[in-house]
């Protein structure tokens, strides 16, 4: 699993799968969610806007390894 560091205390789904480098563009991360291709702490998840908090995983169907979303530093 590799822990991906938020700035603030919520990222959109959307974001996170490109600030991650799960996909390449919002294209691509919109296109995966409507094919129904992503998780979110082991369900399925289809909203762009899903607000993910710091323990969050998410999974992309056919990725390496799941990514957990975690506060950044101080």
């Amino acid at each position: 699993m590799r822990d991906v560091p938020i700035r603030d205390e919520v990222i959109r789904l959307g974001q996170l799968l490109k600030h991650s480098g799960l996909v390449d563009s919002g294209a691509e991360a919109k296109h995966v969610l409507a094919e129904g291709l992503v998780t979110v702490n082991g369900e399925p998840e289809v909203r762009r806007g899903r607000q993910l908090r710091a323990g969050d995983v998410v999974v992309l169907d056919g990725a390496d390894d799941p990514v957990r979303v975690t506060a950044c530093p101080a």
